[in-house]
């Protein structure tokens, strides 16, 4: 019996030490103030200056300005979160860093939850339905400031290389003209065979003769006679003279009979 009452024993004991050690622990990492991650928020101080100020109060242009100038370093402060995080949570497993340095991460990572939610509350107080938008717009000028200051930093940059490599003339360009195709022949359209009818045969005109035309001498001329028979009846009648009537034979042989 008192075998098996010493190892159970020593168990319930092990575990409560353990359970113990482990309720102070907690008690105190909750009481303790770990070191901020990122340093004081300046802009939200600002805003919070000018919503205070009573006498004059502070124009709704200004507070508007300074809303946003807000959101863009929250905007920053949760780019730099994101990348940190992978790293730093490579680095404590590898036991390369304390606790302390990553539960200030997660302290931050939870200040900014309530930093946004609290941004966009303010924003939808001036203009409904600007909370939503308002992080784009704050990121649209922060990186409109990155390049605005990398542009303001090239005649710096450029005079300090000029003094460690020395001054040297810039290239000069040339820009050539781009060559011209040549140009294709064009080619003829191809013709398209059309069959062609047999055209007729044209009879030769034939010349007209007029009846009224007449010789020099008052005579017709001798083609008129080869061309009677185009002439009527009546024209016929007209141009040949009337010949003297001749008697008949019967007429003659009556004659001869009375005499007799």
């Amino acid at each position: 019996m008192a075998s098996v009452l010493i190892p159970v024993l020593y168990v319930i004991i092990v575990f409560g030490s353990l359970l113990v050690f482990s309720y102070f622990y907690k008690r105190r990492n909750a009481r303790k103030v770990y070191e901020s991650y990122f340093p004081q928020h300046h802009e939200r101080d600002v805003y919070f200056s000018l919503m205070q100020l009573s006498d004059p109060p502070a124009p709704e242009t200004l507070l508007k300005a300074a809303l946003v100038r807000r959101a863009m370093t929250d905007v920053t402060r949760i780019i730099r979160l994101r990348e940190d995080k992978p790293a730093l949570q490579n680095l404590l497993q590898k036991g390369s860093i304390g606790d302390d340095l990553w539960n200030s991460l997660l302290a931050a990572e939870k200040e900014m939850e309530a930093e946004i939610l609290e941004v966009a509350a303010e924003a939808n107080a001036y203009v409904e339905g600007w909370g939503s938008v308002i992080f784009q717009t704050a990121t649209e000028m922060m990186h409109n400031e990155k390049m605005r200051s990398l542009v303001e930093q090239i005649p710096s940059i450029r005079a300090e290389a000029e003094r460690k490599y020395g001054r040297s003339a810039l290239p000069k360009l040339t820009v050539e003209p781009a060559p011209q195709a040549p140009s294709t022949p064009q080619l003829p359209a191809p013709a398209t065979l059309v069959p062609s009818t047999p055209s007729r045969p044209s009879t030769p005109a034939r010349p007209v003769t007029p009846s009224s035309a007449k010789s020099s001498n008052g005579l017709a001329p001798p083609s008129a006679g080869a061309d009677s028979g185009t002439f009527s009846d009546s024209d016929r009648s007209v141009s040949t003279p009337s010949s003297p009537r001749s008697p008949s034979k019967s007429s003659s042989s009556k004659k001869s009979k009375k005499r007799k």
